[in-house]
């Protein structure tokens, strides 16, 4: 790749990739294409639901016309992640920074929650498709009034998505586990309990004893309120920073 080049991925999803010039008009867009992935992988709730075969299919094209548009699977997961993110909407108006964050990253989960598919994409780079960098630039507009050095506020929203992604992946990993065996999850602590001796595992112990792990809130009651209180967590060290670097 010469330096003045995009890099393949890039063009892809800003649609610059140049188009063929022989041959006839193309009968379907590479929209088309990435909407029919997205719901074949929407419908099946798993993203290895997804094949080029499968996806022709469903358009009514043959699977050489999709590679006019698409090189490979793995550029038409990398177009799926863009697209199903759609644009965030904008920040509030006259909202601090913490606030504007919190926004954020609600959004974001709320946005990933629509795809369960999603959390199984793989993360290959920073945020590079116009969808993700719409969000990126949002999460950056939150902090334009901290005062705080461009690579700071660059540093604070790569760890807030490193804390976000993370705990979506997570947390569907834990739902499709429960759904396939809700008892495990609420015989938990009783199970535990059994086996937990207190001269080994002390602290767990006192979880158990303490009664952490019975709840009479629903699974994603319990996901919520731990997604917002790691969010919070993760706000207060950065409310920290600013106010030691300010």
């Amino acid at each position: 790749m010469e330096n003045n080049e995009l890099p393949a991925d890039v063009a892809l999803m800003w649609r610059l990739r140049a188009a063929p010039r022989r041959g006839p008009k193309p009968s379907l867009t590479l929209d088309d294409i990435v909407a029919a992935a997205i719901a074949i992988a929407d419908e099946e709730g798993d993203l290895g639901a997804v094949s080029m075969a499968r996806v022709a299919e469903r358009l009514g094209n043959s699977t050489m016309a999709l590679y006019r548009h698409v090189k490979s699977k793995d550029d038409l997961f990398v177009l799926m992640s863009d697209a199903a993110l759609e644009r965030p909407e904008p920040l509030p108006d006259g909202i601090d920074w913490r606030t504007g964050l919190t926004f954020w990253a609600d959004g974001v989960l709320s946005a990933i929650r629509k795809h369960k598919w999603y959390a199984k994409v793989p993360i290959s780079g920073p945020p590079a498709g116009p969808n993700n960098l719409a969000w990126f630039d949002l999460a950056l507009g939150a902090l334009r009034d901290t005062g705080l050095p461009e690579e700071a506020k660059v540093g604070i929203v790569m760890g807030l998505i490193t804390y976000v992604q993370g705990e979506i992946r997570v947390a569907f990993d834990l739902a499709a586990g429960f759904d396939e065996n809700p008892a495990a999850f609420q015989q938990y602590g009783a199970t535990l309990a059994r086996v937990v001796d207190p001269r080994v595992y002390p602290s767990v112990a006192k979880l158990i004893d303490a009664g952490v792990f019975e709840t009479d809130t629903s699974f994603e009651e319990d996901n919520d309120a731990d997604f917002d209180f790691g969010l919070q967590l993760y706000l207060d060290g950065v409310a920290a920073f600013i106010d030691r670097v300010g």
